[in-house]
């Protein structure tokens, strides 16, 4: 088939997501704002990245802007409808010299569907050690798209992976799109960045960044029993995401997310992650429980 195009361009979806509205000045005990859904995802059900990045904006918008967020934690509580608009609640929860938290939770058909706490701080100096980044990674021009990978597949998710994701997102070694090549390793890496240029304002890149974070990270999970994302029947969900930012970053420039998952039971993978820059600096950390369940007699190893 031909390669169908977005219908919108991805980048001026991604920043009209990430641009809230103050609800009219709405507030009651806490500072209140709306945000879009995304009518145009392939599924029902809302991108949980999405309502990370978007808490975590309407967060910023109650802080000094010489605050930066430099963690968050949250738990996703329902699924939300992509279809629907969202309400976020923020909590002033302390104001203090260096640091602020708010708590902030999404809202659609008045029932929170993520609760998240994140802490800002005004930057400071102090002592500095970090993990190093991987050697021998290929760069990110030698991969292939997704594009590339699924822009010839005639169905709505392949699509909207090719071409409607405002990130590109290119995998180090073989994808478990539709199988799990090789051997069945609980780690892999990715190279990813936005499709276009960004604000400046750092804390919108955090924001960003989170949002990108949700799309590979129960991956490790999947790839060491050997389960691709097309596997019929697959169930997966996240189920709390924590994220820590250590440096200033630019999420329109390449950066490399190493992840890994060091356990599986119960229906649920853990993983966690680390970004570097293309000069090997770890700019931020994330972890992960994911809901996974594979049908009864699925091959697993």
């Amino acid at each position: 088939m031909n390669a169908t195009r977005p219908k919108a361009d991805p980048m001026e979806s991604l920043l009209r997501i990430l641009e809230l509205s103050d609800a009219g000045g709405a507030q009651t005990d806490e500072d209140v704002f709306v945000g879009l859904g995304d009518p145009a995802a392939p599924q029902p059900r809302l991108f949980g990245g999405q309502v990370l990045a978007q808490s975590l904006v309407a967060a910023t918008r109650t802080v000094e802007e010489d605050h930066l967020v430099h963690s968050m934690h949250g738990y996703f509580l329902r699924p939300g409808d992509a279809a629907a608009p969202l309400t976020f609640g923020v909590q002033r929860l302390r104001d203090g010299r260096s640091f602020s938290a708010r708590r902030t939770h999404a809202y659609q058909g008045g029932v929170p569907i993520l609760s998240m706490i994140a802490s800002f701080q005004r930057p400071d100096s102090g002592i500095e050690h970090q993990d190093t980044m991987p050697a021998g990674i290929p760069d990110p021009e030698t991969l292939p798209t997704s594009a590339q990978l699924l822009g010839g597949i005639d169905h709505p998710v392949a699509q909207a992976w090719a071409y409607e994701r405002p990130f590109d997102i290119r995998h180090v070694g073989p994808n478990i799109y539709f199988d799990v090549k090789g051997e069945h390793v609980a780690h892999q890496a990715v190279w990813l960045k936005t499709l276009g240029p960004m604000p400046t304002d750092q804390n919108l890149h955090r924001a960003a960044l989170a949002y990108a974070s949700d799309y590979t990270l129960l991956e490790p999970s999947l790839r060491r029993h050997g389960v691709a994302w097309a596997t019929r029947g697959i169930s997966v969900a996240s189920l709390d995401h924590a994220m820590w930012w250590h440096r200033p970053l630019q999420v329109d420039d390449w950066l490399l997310y190493v992840a890994e998952s060091p356990s599986a039971s119960e229906a649920r993978g853990l993983n966690m992650g680390r970004f570097f820059n293309r000069d090997g600096v770890l700019v931020a950390s994330v972890a992960q429980e994911g809901m996974i369940r594979v049908p009864e007699g699925t091959p697993t190893d």
